[in-house]
């Protein structure tokens, strides 16, 4: 690694722990990514100190995020999911859908089609971006309207949960931590991470290490958790990562489009808070867990928010992996069909 390289990234780490301590003081909730996320923006937007991202950093983090999302997975839990798939099938499908309303709103204020339709998808970043590409989007607004997105969800809906859902701090059970378990997870994890990534699959530092710890979970019946501290661990170094795409000029560059972006995104956030007090009205599950899991945040954001406010993490997964598959699988076919029919 190069001189210059390191120059640009030391700081980063440091300024996180500064955020996501002062938010665990405040008592704000998930504080180690919230607070390292607001602190790096804070110094990029503020200061000449252009922090850079952790070489590998946001990657580390998943792959722990991973590991502890799959160990709350057990062979009763599974059984709770698979009971209601159905569920999860339509809560992903509506979170999906009601991105459209986000794709009207860039239509009415001039952006083309293909900008447009993937700035709103709710997918990863690096995919959407990849499947604007090839579709000739502008790739700047796609990847800004993505990060925003996933920027607005982490803030809010975290904090809504907790001062306006629910007031009261959940208990905190202590979990059992099996370092020879979690000997054998780690490697395994990055190894099947490294597969994934080399295959170009989506979000590879995520779903390997979980896929890994969730079928040994399930098959062996560890009941088992991270060490204290793990968990804060991934949160500070997603929250460093995602920091590292904002700066001033990013909230100068087009601040109409970040305006119809916010209000895109809250807008497909009251669909699915509504929707989820349908689905949890006809099902009796837990109408918090179930507008976790359909908010339109990213996967190891909203389970670890999950975790923290000791919801239900594999029901929260579930769907927020459903609703990733939906958009992977359908928005590039759907746009090409949607693109070969006339302007109205």
């Amino acid at each position: 690694m190069s001189e210059r390289s390191f120059k640009t990234w030391w700081g980063t780490p440091l300024v996180g722990l500064l955020g996501g301590y002062l938010a665990s003081q405040v008592g704000w909730p998930l504080p180690w990514m919230v607070g390292s996320l607001l602190a790096i923006i804070l110094v990029r937007c503020l200061t000449p100190w252009q922090l850079a991202e952790i070489p590998g950093g946001r990657k580390c983090g998943q792959w722990v995020v991973g590991i502890g999302i799959g160990l709350h997975f057990t062979p009763i839990v599974i059984e709770q999911v698979l009971a209601h798939l159905g569920l999860i099938f339509i809560g992903a499908l509506v979170t999906s859908v009601s991105s459209v309303v986000g794709v009207w709103l860039m239509l009415r204020t001039g952006e083309d089609r293909a900008t447009a339709f993937f700035s709103s998808m709710p997918g990863g970043s690096g995919e959407m971006v990849n499947l604007g590409a090839r579709n000739g989007a502008i790739l700047s607004n796609v990847a800004a309207g993505q990060s925003l997105r996933v920027l607005m969800v982490v803030l809010c809906v975290p904090a809504i949960f907790k001062y306006l859902l629910d007031a009261s701090a959940p208990t905190l059970h202590p979990v059992t931590v099996d370092w020879a378990w979690l000997a054998v997870l780690f490697p395994a994890g990055a190894a099947l991470a490294w597969l994934w990534q080399r295959l170009k699959q989506p979000n590879p530092w995520l779903f390997g290490p979980l896929l890994v710890s969730a079928v040994v979970s399930v098959s062996c019946e560890l009941h088992m958790g991270l060490p204290n501290g793990g968990s804060q661990i991934g949160q500070w170094l997603i929250g460093s990562g995602l920091g590292c795409h904002f700066n001033r000029a990013f909230f100068r560059r087009a601040p109409s489009f970040i305006g119809r972006t916010l209000i895109g995104t809250a807008l497909t956030m009251i669909i699915a808070a509504a929707s989820a007090l349908i689905l949890s009205t006809l099902t009796q599950l837990d109408l918090r867990s179930l507008t976790l899991g359909m908010m339109p945040g990213g996967i190891a954001e909203m389970s670890l928010t999950a975790e923290v406010l000791q919801l239900s993490v594999p029901l929260v997964t579930a769907m927020q992996v459903m609703r990733l598959l939906f958009v992977l699988f359908l928005a590039e076919p759907l746009f090409r069909y949607w693109s070969r029919r006339p302007a109205a």
